[in-house]
């Protein structure tokens, strides 16, 4: 009989932070310093989130607690050139690649130009603190979430991503390898900030993969700042090991007139809980906000989403799709929120689950939270299985019971997977996706 660990408490990392400090990153600038200071103090007076806590009710993270995790070191060689190509989505990409969450440029090919600028983080506090110090760690907020507390304490590098006004880049991915070792448990904090500058266009995808095998934890949070009238498409594909735990934020603020688009997959992780929250902070601002997973075995996914009406005239769509099996669990908690004086707000949110076990489980608590009285605002959500008179539709056609199921739940995935506008990695999620229902050789 295998005996339960001791959850390990919030001691453990405040003891691990004062090490962090004594161990060169007391070299930082002052305000960098106690923004740390700061953030390790509120983690260790609030601690971690308990399902005795609203925000939480759904996620038990007791199964982190259980792991003293210690800090990843940077890359000391187990993750190759080889390992890149390998998770990359595709080598016509130009790739930043970070491991255990610090900027590795020896394995990093960005194409930089056209205005667009890319460096680690600890470099950019040093030469671009104009630029940087606005943003960093000022748009993620840590009132219901402690992880981004306890990343904002480990900060230390990371990548900027910074595309000049009137710039448009190619398609660039960050990806995030952790080189996970095995027997003991390691933990990473990556962090990525993301300034678009008015009139600028950007594409970037954020890849998160693991290489080796042991228990491993990212915890990360990435900021994302688009000015007026410029547009951002980010993709977001957490597809790390079942031995893999994953805490995120990413927070964005957007100016007058611009587009956000952002697209989350989830494949990957014994348990996943990801923070989204969109600010729509001038007129005009439009938000696009959709996600799909797919999971099997006893995997754990938890979506938290706020979109934050703050100026009239914004427009927001959401659209999370789940496919669950097995054991697997999906949350989902959605809200949309319209200021005072937002008139004239549009806002639609959708969630949508297919259980393909009856052990499977899906909690969606679609939410709007509405100030002002000139809006267009609707939510809802679904969950259940297959729906048999499109089974016996299918099967009357010719279609095996199997292959119609497959088929019928390829076309809900599709659903999000159509709104990739980027063909390499549409092709890359399809794949993807197709391998986890196990229908390739059908479908």
């Amino acid at each position: 009989m295998t005996k339960k660990r001791t959850p390990v408490a919030p001691d453990h990392y405040t003891q691990a932070f004062e090490q962090f400090v004594s161990n060169g990153a007391a070299q930082a600038p002052a305000w960098l310093r106690d923004t740390r200071a700061s953030a390790i103090q509120r983690f260790a007076d609030r601690g971690f989130p308990t399902t005795r806590q609203e925000e939480w009710r759904f996620t038990d993270v007791k199964p982190i607690l259980r792991h003293g995790f210690v800090m990843a070191s940077a890359n000391d060689g187990r993750v190759t050139a080889n390992d890149v190509r390998v998770h990359s989505i595709d080598p016509s990409i130009p790739s930043v690649v970070m491991v255990n969450g610090v900027f590795e440029p020896s394995l990093s090919e960005p194409a930089e130009g056209a205005g667009l600028s890319v460096m680690s983080l600890e470099q950019a506090v040093r030469e671009s603190e104009e630029l940087v110090r606005p943003h960093l760690m000022q748009h993620a907020q840590d009132a219901t979430n402690p992880f981004v507390s306890l990343n904002a304490a480990f900060l230390q590098d990371g990548v900027f991503l910074h595309v000049k006004p009137q710039g448009a880049g190619a398609p660039i991915q960050l990806l995030h390898v952790f080189a996970a070792d095995e027997g003991i448990p390691k933990v990473a904090h990556p962090r990525v900030l993301i300034l678009v500058e008015a009139g600028a266009s950007a594409t970037v995808v954020e890849h998160y993969v693991t290489v080796g095998a042991g228990t491993t934890w990212t915890n990360g949070v990435t900021e994302l700042v688009v000015r007026e009238n410029a547009r951002l498409d980010t993709y977001r594909i957490q597809d790390e090991s079942v031995d893999a735990y994953h805490t995120a934020s990413t927070w964005s603020w957007q100016e007058r007139d611009s587009r956000l688009s952002n697209l989350v997959f989830g494949f990957g992780g014994a348990i996943t809980r990801h923070d989204i929250v969109s600010e729509l902070d001038g007129e005009g601002a439009e938000s696009t906000l959709n996600g799909l997973s797919v999971l099997s075995g006893r995997q754990h996914v938890d979506y938290h989403t706020a979109l934050d009406h703050a100026k009239p005239h914004c427009s927001s769509w959401e659209y999370f799709n789940g496919v669950f099996d097995d054991r697997a669990r999906g949350v989902f908690n959605g809200r949309i929120k319209v200021r005072p004086g937002a008139q004239k707000t549009d806002a639609k949110q959708t969630n949508n689950n297919l259980l393909l076990s009856p052990l499977a489980r899906a909690d969606s608590q679609p939410q709007l939270e509405i100030y002002a009285d000139d809006v267009k605002c609707t939510h809802g959500a679904t969950l259940g299985p297959i729906d048999e008179a499109h089974l016996f539709y299918m099967q009357s056609r010719g279609l095996s019971r199997e292959h119609a199921k497959l088929l019928l739940t390829y076309g809900f995935a599709s659903e999000i997977l159509n709104g990739v506008t980027l063909e390499p990695l549409r092709d890359h999620l399809d794949r993807k996706v197709r391998g986890r229902l196990q229908g390739e050789g059908e479908l």
